[in-house]
């Protein structure tokens, strides 16, 4: 790849088009965790979240929601919108795991969330990404509502889908940005590596626990998710 390189982040590296509304994104054969306290570089693992994104990028589109996806130049490689980043993360949670149940007393892994619960976080490693009450999020200049509101959507689409593949997802990370124009899309990817997903009635992880919990291959489980999308492309 040619293109002047942007940005180089944990696991993707952003790259100049020449095109002042796009941008390329690379995925990375890497995968982190705590911060990028855990490293690893399984080989194929950038292709498959790249290609697993795709799908689930183009699914949110049919559906109505603004992604900044715009096409796929390579098997690894994203054309996007170029966007604005809003700083903060957002977590929807469908299913107690994770932070949730370590810093809340009284719940358990496993329990269900009804309502689903979303979340801030600052987007800032070096703060170890902080949980963000909304008031806060405004103090920032950033609304929190158009953000829950997406996620919220975002959530009933890939709960349908990933229910039809015999799936539960448990909660999943979200980034947005905004355009030139002021318009918000959905942004950064959409796979394991930023979800949880559980196979229903046994729980066994088909997400990045395995490798937080040296549980098992996250790309021969990550294939797998991608092969059961494809059978609803």
């Amino acid at each position: 790849m040619n293109n002047q390189e942007l940005m180089h982040g944990k696991v993707k590296t952003l790259y100049d088009t020449g095109d002042a509304e796009k941008v390329l994104i690379k995925y990375e054969d890497k995968v982190t965790a705590f911060d990028g306290k855990m490293v690893d570089y399984p080989d194929g693992k950038g292709k498959v979240c790249c290609l697993i994104s795709a799908l689930l990028f183009e699914k949110l589109s049919a559906a109505g929601i603004r992604t900044h996806y715009l096409d796929l130049p390579s098997l690894n490689t994203m054309l996007c919108r170029r966007l604005t980043i809003v700083p903060v993360e957002v977590i929807c949670r469908n299913i107690a795991a994770g932070s949730l149940v370590k810093n809340t007393d009284g719940l358990k892994e496993g329990q269900l969330l009804q309502p689903p619960i979303v979340e801030f976080f600052l987007k800032d490693d070096a703060k170890g990404d902080p949980l963000l009450t909304e008031d806060r999020v405004r103090l920032m200049g950033v609304d929190p509502e158009p953000l829950k509101e997406q996620a919220l959507m975002v959530n009933g689409q890939l709960q349908v889908l990933f229910t039809l593949l015999g799936f539960d997802l448990v909660d999943f990370k979200l980034e947005f940005g905004y355009d030139g124009h002021g318009d918000l899309y959905l942004a950064d990817e959409l796979s394991p590596d930023s979800m949880r997903l559980w196979k229903k009635g046994t729980q066994e992880r088909f997400d990045k626990d395995l490798f937080r919990k040296d549980e098992g291959d996250i790309v021969t489980a990550y294939k797998h998710i991608l092969t059961q999308l494809r059978q609803f492309a």
